[in-house]
């Protein structure tokens, strides 16, 4: 269940980052609340997984995913590059991710 906890705290890290540029220095309001409460929810989650997962492995999968999904997210809007070098780089840090939960 902490490794569920942990993914879901790890893609609204996600949501947090995207809402946190979307809201354009907390002026505009819809954007500033979600991040709000995207970032308090994904802050909970992820301390409730480290109660039993080890901190260095919780924290670099929840950064992992956060950031992973937040390049993903501005490639789809187009705000950011969809070359196949950044394709890859962001594969091998799935690929890094992964690995820790395995070796976890």
């Amino acid at each position: 269940m902490s490794w569920i906890v942990l993914i879901v705290s790890g893609m609204l890290e996600a949501v947090w980052a995207s809402a946190l540029s979307a809201s354009r220095g907390f002026t505009r309001p819809v954007p500033s609340v979600l991040f709000l409460v995207s970032l308090v929810a994904s802050m909970l989650g992820l301390a409730w997984a480290m109660a039993s997962i080890p901190t260095g492995t919780a924290y670099a999968v929840w950064v992992g995913i956060g950031a992973t999904l937040t390049v993903l997210w501005s490639m789809a809007k187009g705000d950011e590059l969809a070359s196949p070098a950044r394709l890859a780089l962001i594969t091998l840090l799935v690929a890094c991710v992964a690995g820790l939960k395995v070796v976890a």
